[in-house]
């Protein structure tokens, strides 16, 4: 399910829309990287193309960081 949450970035409130999955592997990397869960989101912000929207920056940044787990998961298996 989708769900609208907003935050404050920067002093200012914004909003965006993800799935609950999205919002857990966010909140889940924020803990991962020793980040609090805005600091994480205002960190994919700032380095979000400026055409394109916070929701889908979010679920990228979610793939991206799946696939770099993924990546680095096999070449550790590999080089065992």
């Amino acid at each position: 399910m989708i769900r609208k949450r907003s935050i404050t970035l920067h002093g200012h409130r914004t909003s965006f829309s993800v799935e609950n999955a999205f919002l857990d592997e966010l909140k889940t990397i924020a803990a991962r990287r020793g980040l609090s869960f805005a600091g994480l989101i205002a960190e994919i912000d700032e380095a979000r193309p400026l055409d394109s929207n916070l929701s889908s920056a979010l679920r990228l940044y979610v793939l991206a960081d799946m696939k770099r787990t993924l990546q680095s998961q096999s070449g550790q298996e590999l080089s065992a």
